[in-house]
């Protein structure tokens, strides 16, 4: 009797299946520095991780772009700086805590090193309709000559980050005009496993400042090897450690969360912008002389001592500004030969950030994309707003307009960071 009701009985048992993967790969303007990089790379990760909830029958997966030769990349005895990998100056695990990602360099092993297709995102030829902003995408005639030319084989050639033998089945040009979520439906219906968007930084971020922002800027801590090297500057050159400056993190940031507070090691940190930047921005960067006396100013009025800079500055500019502020220790990160080789111009630069956002009072640049980095690091790490978002004034003026205040959003009590599965629930009958 019991095996014939088993028989006549039917019941429904959960079973796991693979779900199909899809990989989301991007570039940026080849012009486009170290920083604005870091942001987009924002951009397109809550980008992925919202295709992965919105059509959760794929698993998503972003590709990360490997690093290129860029402008302020100054060391020519380095040579040519490219395919660079993210782990170089990131954790990888700590951001596929945030989204699913791969390095291009795994990526070009998966799939052979073809992708199914590449749409170089531009604005619009005729520009906003009657001055009125709305948002769209269309298939549109390239506004510029393309960088992907097809060969005689029927595929697409382009740079691809100086990867040899990289290429894609299809090419266009897609005139863009609003947030990344704007293309989301777009590429949701393609049929290719791998879409790359290049000029991805036309894309702008789907809400600036949210808890998704700040998850995925939370996500973006530095490699080991780099933080290593600049906590050791700081114990040997600043007498700074986490513990007694109240600046410990917790390893998984997702666990990581503080109370707005005092902390920060006993120097100040300034970001000095010199060079093109200066040259462009003669209205509201100051001459070395000048810098040097807000300098001594500040660090007098907060008991400070020592100074840390973090700069494109030449040697003689340097020499300048501790001359000009007068009474303070200027000093900067000077790596060695073999620090330089391993870490890159890229890696130095980590460094400079990471021992800024240690400090007890920073001040930056006005609208340098390597100032908001170290505010967004001091704020992770619950620095008071006054000793974060200060900044140097123009030549002769003693007071001016301070930083923007993108002060952190983590979420309401008990956040959950969910990740995609890689594997769907189904049911089927026995």
């Amino acid at each position: 009797m019991k095996h014939l009701l088993f028989l006549l009985l039917v019941c429904f048992v959960s079973c796991k299946e693979r779900k199909p993967v899809r990989y989301i790969l991007y570039d940026v303007n080849p012009g486009e520095g170290f920083n604005l990089r870091r942001d987009v790379y924002m951009r397109m990760a809550v980008f992925v991780k919202k295709l992965n909830i919105a059509y959760p029958d794929t698993y998503w997966v972003l590709v990360l772009p490997p690093w290129g030769h860029l402008y302020h990349w100054q060391s020519r005895q380095l040579g040519h700086q490219a395919r660079i990998p993210w782990g170089d100056f990131f954790s990888v695990s700590s951001l596929g805590q945030f989204v699913p990602v791969m390095e291009f360099g795994d990526w070009v092993k998966e799939m052979g090193g073809v992708g199914g297709a590449v749409y170089y995102l531009q604005g619009y030829k005729e520009g906003w309709k009657d001055g009125k902003f709305e948002e769209k995408f269309d298939l549109r005639e390239c506004l510029q000559e393309p960088r992907y030319h097809l060969n005689s084989e029927g595929v697409y050639e382009g740079q691809f980050f100086y990867y040899d033998g990289v290429v894609a089945e299809k090419f266009a040009c897609l005139s863009v005009q609003g947030h990344t979520s704007v293309v989301a439906p777009f590429v949701r219906n393609l049929e290719e496993q791998s879409v790359m968007l290049d000029r991805a930084e036309n894309l702008l971020h789907d809400w600036f400042g949210d808890v998704e922002y700040w998850g995925a800027r939370r996500s973006m801590r530095f490699s080991e090897e780099l933080v290593e090297t600049a906590n050791r500057f700081r114990r040997e050159v600043l007498g700074s450690d986490d513990v007694e400056d109240n600046t410990v993190v917790k390893i998984d940031w997702r666990d990581h969360i503080v109370v707005r507070g005092e902390r920060g090691g006993q120097f100040g940190c300034v970001h000095l912008r010199r060079g093109d930047f200066a040259r462009s921005r003669r209205d509201q960067v100051p001459s070395i002389r000048w810098a040097g006396e807000q300098l001594r100013r500040k660090m007098e009025e907060r008991k400070l001592e020592v100074l840390f800079v973090s700069s494109d500055a030449t040697k003689e500019e340097f020499s300048e500004l501790s001359k000009n502020a007068k009474g303070v220790k200027v000093v900067r990160f000077e790596p060695t030969e073999e620090e330089l080789e391993l870490f890159k111009d890229g890696g130095v630069a980590i460094i400079d950030q990471s021992i800024c956002s240690h400090a007890k009072y920073f001040i930056g640049s006005k609208e340098s994309t390597f100032t908001f980095r170290i505010q967004e690091e001091r704020e992770i790490m619950g620095f008071e707003l006054k000793d974060t978002f200060d900044m140097l004034c123009g030549e002769g003026k003693e007071t001016c307009e301070k930083g923007t205040q993108w002060k952190i959003e983590w979420g309401t009590k008990n956040y959950q960071w969910k990740l995609p599965s890689k594997e769907n629930q189904i049911k089927s009958e026995l």
